[in-house]
Formats: C-alpha cells, sequence, structure tokens
C-alpha cells in the first residue's frame, strides 16, 4: 500500500510527451496532477501578477541582457538586478508552494526542478522523460505547435536550453543527467500507457508498506 503522502516529479525534453505521461500516471494512480495550475496556486498565494509568473515560467534570470550563469545552486543576490530579483522571488513562491503540496497530498509534479526542492522530502521519485529529436518534433506537429518538423526541432532546442539554464542555475545538478534521476524514460520506445504501468509499478516496489 503506497503511504498518505508521496510525490512523483517528473523532468522532461520538449516535445517528449512527459507532461502526457506524468497526467496519466496521476490519472492511474487517484492523484492530483500540477504543471500550470502549480504556477497560478503560486502566484496566487505569493501575491504576484500570474503574467509576470508565465512570462519567467522555468527560464533562469537575465542581466544585461544574458542569462547569468549557473552556480551550483548559490544564487548570488549581490550581483542581480530587479528583473532577477524578481525571478528569485517566483522561484521561491513555487518552492513553498511545492513543499505545501509534498506535506498535504500525494501527487505528481511536472518541472519547476521539484526533485531539487523535495530532495530532503521522503517518499520522492523522481523521472525523467526524453526522445530522440525526430520524435519530439512528430508530437510537437501533432499537437499544433508548429507546423513543420524543422521548426519543430528548433522550438525543441529553444526550449530546452531555457529548461536547462533554468534547472542548472537553481540546483546543484545536471538538468536530464541520469543521475540525477531515479528513472530516465526514451518515450519512443512503447506506448504512452505501458510507460505509466511501468513507472506504477516502480513506485509501489519502492513505497509500498
Amino acid at each position: 500500500m503506497l503511504p498518505e503522502k508521496y510525490v512523483i516529479t517528473v523532468g522532461r525534453t520538449f516535445g517528449s510527451g512527459g507532461r502526457a505521461l506524468g497526467r496519466m500516471i496521476a490519472e492511474k494512480l487517484g492523484i492530483g496532477f500540477y504543471d500550470k495550475q502549480l504556477l497560478v496556486k503560486a502566484a496566487q498565494k505569493a501575491g504576484y501578477n500570474l503574467d509576470f509568473f508565465e512570462r519567467n515560467d522555468e527560464r533562469a534570470p537575465r542581466i544585461m541582457g544574458g542569462i547569468i550563469p549557473f552556480s551550483m545552486g548559490f544564487y548570488p543576490m549581490s550581483w542581480i538586478g530587479d528583473s532577477a530579483a524578481g525571478s528569485d522571488g517566483i522561484y521561491k513562491a513555487q518552492c513553498d508552494f511545492i513543499h505545501e503540496l509534498a506535506a498535504t497530498e500525494p501527487c505528481v509534479i511536472v518541472g519547476r526542478s521539484a526533485d531539487y526542492i523535495l530532495r530532503d522530502v521522503d517518499n520522492v521519485v523522481n523521472i525523467f522523460v526524453h526522445a530522440p529529436a525526430d520524435a519530439c518534433a512528430e508530437r510537437i506537429v501533432d499537437r499544433m505547435d508548429c507546423k513543420s518538423h524543422e521548426e519543430a526541432k528548433t522550438l525543441a532546442v529553444r526550449t530546452n536550453k531555457l529548461r536547462a539554464n533554468f534547472y542548472n542555475f537553481y540546483t546543484d545538478k545536471r538538468w536530464g543527467a541520469a543521475e540525477s534521476y531515479d528513472l530516465t524514460l526514451d518515450s519512443s520506445l512503447l506506448p504512452m500507457e505501458q510507460l505509466a504501468d511501468m513507472v506504477i509499478e516502480y513506485i509501489h516496489k519502492r513505497l509500498d508498506r
């Protein structure tokens, strides 16, 4: 039997279907699912404008027109401007809300470096979902985010860079590195439902009491 409170975090490359997989896992387990909803709730609790929250979602702070290099989880507050300070406040609001979720309900959380934020919390399973560039591009086109595979590949590279910069800036780990996660999955190798069932079986083996 699974514990009363546990969290599955899902890191993902753009177009890999990580969000869809996370939602399917949550539905099969009958637990909460948080992705964009996390932004809304965190913004409301912290008193931030939601538009500002969304513009800075999974983006590292910028200074002088460029992204500040990641610094092994240390945030150089004395070096940043107002924009970066605002980004730091947004990140803290998300951290607080993620900790609140972990303390109150079982759930799946997609992105937002949740695996790192919850590194000292019990009953957390961290997965990362990826796929070859062609498979990601096909998924991106199918969901109509882009019209062509080349456009989709360009968007994926840009989005993955933003996600990596965000993750590497705020943590002492590397985004997508296998050692950072409990499971890494190539979503192109099996149907999504089979992948969800595999993850759920692993969760039971890890957390059942």
